[in-house]
């Protein structure tokens, strides 16, 4: 004979699942991306598993989260030159275009030239 008089329906051992909204699942990961971002630490501020995270940021990478699969593109080296001015650059002028895409790292360094950088961003995009 059952002796529980307790009629509310029993929990599993974890308890219930929480539903996070894809606007507070892209905020997390977008802080995860800042530069010097600890996933641990945010995780913890967030009362989420680290891992979950990790989880959220893969299916922001794959463009499931309502965002495109990229992640931002940083030139850096540019000394203050616009865009103008950077195409008019000497070909020994030096920049870095760091490019992420599903795990993957891709870093150019000075003036790349243009046919084999549109060939690599190519085989990128599929």
């Amino acid at each position: 004979m059952d002796t529980n008089l307790d009629q509310r329906p029993q929990r599993g051992p974890r308890g219930s699942y929480r539903r996070h909204t894809i606007e507070f699942k892209r905020a997390v990961v977008e802080q995860s991306l800042q530069p010097g971002a600890s996933v641990s630490r945010l995780a913890r501020q967030h009362d989420v598993n680290a891992n979950q995270i990790f989880a959220w940021r893969k299916a922001y990478r794959d463009g499931r989260l309502g965002v495109a699969g990229f992640v931002p593109i940083i030139l850096t080296g540019t000394d203050g030159l616009d865009a103008t001015e950077m195409l008019e650059a000497p070909a020994d002028a030096f920049g870095r275009l760091t490019i992420e895409r599903k795990g993957a790292r891709l870093t150019v360094e000075g003036r790349p030239d243009a046919q084999v950088l549109a060939q690599v961003l190519a085989v990128l995009l599929r």
